[in-house]
């Protein structure tokens, strides 16, 4: 029987430590609620986590991008919808202009609200913005240019991007409409019966053109709805895949736990006992 070096009780102690390293990673994950504290729990595990939190976040950005574009097409929709009711009105005065049973004083009348009506579309294009973002006068040219397209990012990746049409000029020039408002606002001596005729199927060319840019903006809404309700369901998807390898199963963690505390109590008592049994060496020197 030795002294010296009690292996007996090293050898316990040793066990005992450890049991109470991973007492203490038990506790650790059922305080925070985390399976991964750090790299040396799961290393690929945490990895892959990180990657997963990552897509999760992105795509959370990405959906507030697009309801964000779902308030700007939106805005821009009801803006043109305001000015296709003025260019209602706008008709209705050029028929009442170009027959026979107008008078002068009519005349007179009806330019002047052709004009107030012309400067309201204009006041319409240059104040619908959206954070600072002209809507409605974001082209260059009449028509089909490609200037002024809005890209909207709805993704994670560069390429996850949606656009709506450019080219919008909903105001006078943009619309074809120069030569009514200049006949209307130099009297209604210049808007005569045959003038305001002329320009019916100007008007109604104003129209069409409106109606395709409102179009693609309420076509690039729906783009952008449908694109949110993925990216929710993808976010859905990737945060429970990230709770599986990131987050603690409690159940079995407290099971552990219970586990690693009995055995750590276990091991205290077996060092106390290989403590003991070194006091009867003591019998043989009395």
């Amino acid at each position: 029987m030795r002294i010296n070096t009690n292996v007996a009780s090293m050898n316990a102690r040793e066990s005992n430590a450890n049991t109470n390293v991973q007492l203490s990673s038990s506790l650790e994950k059922l305080s925070s609620g985390l399976r991964i504290n750090k790299a040396s729990d799961d290393a690929s595990g945490l990895s892959i986590a990180d990657k997963l939190r990552t897509q999760a976040s992105s795509i959370g950005q990405g959906i507030s991008n697009a309801n964000s574009a779902v308030s700007l097409t939106q805005i821009a929709d009801k803006a043109m919808g305001e000015e296709s009711n003025l260019i209602d009105i706008l008709k209705t005065k050029l028929l009442q202009a170009a027959t026979a049973t107008t008078s002068t004083a009519g005349h007179d009348a009806i330019a002047k609200d052709v004009t107030k009506l012309l400067d309201q579309i204009n006041n319409i294009a240059t104040q619908t913005n959206y954070n600072g973002i002209q809507l409605l006068q974001n082209g260059s040219a009449v028509g089909g240019s490609t200037t002024g397209t809005l890209s909207f990012q709805v993704g994670e990746t560069s390429s996850d991007t949606i656009s709506s049409g450019g080219g919008v000029r909903a105001n006078v020039s943009g619309l074809g409409l120069t030569a009514l408002h200049t006949f209307a606002s130099a009297g209604g001596a210049n808007l005569s019966a045959a003038n305001a005729s002329a320009q019916l199927d100007e008007l109604d060319t104003a129209l069409n053109r409106l109606n395709t840019w409102r179009a693609d903006f309420g076509s690039t809404q729906n783009q952008l709805e449908s694109a949110t309700r993925n990216m929710m369901t993808q976010q859905t998807n990737i945060k429970a895949a990230e709770s599986v390898i990131r987050d603690v199963d409690y159940a079995g963690e407290s099971a552990n736990f219970n586990k690693q505390n009995i055995i750590s109590q276990a091991g205290t008592y077996a060092m106390s006992q290989a403590n003991s049994v070194q006091q009867n060496v003591l019998r043989l020197l009395q």
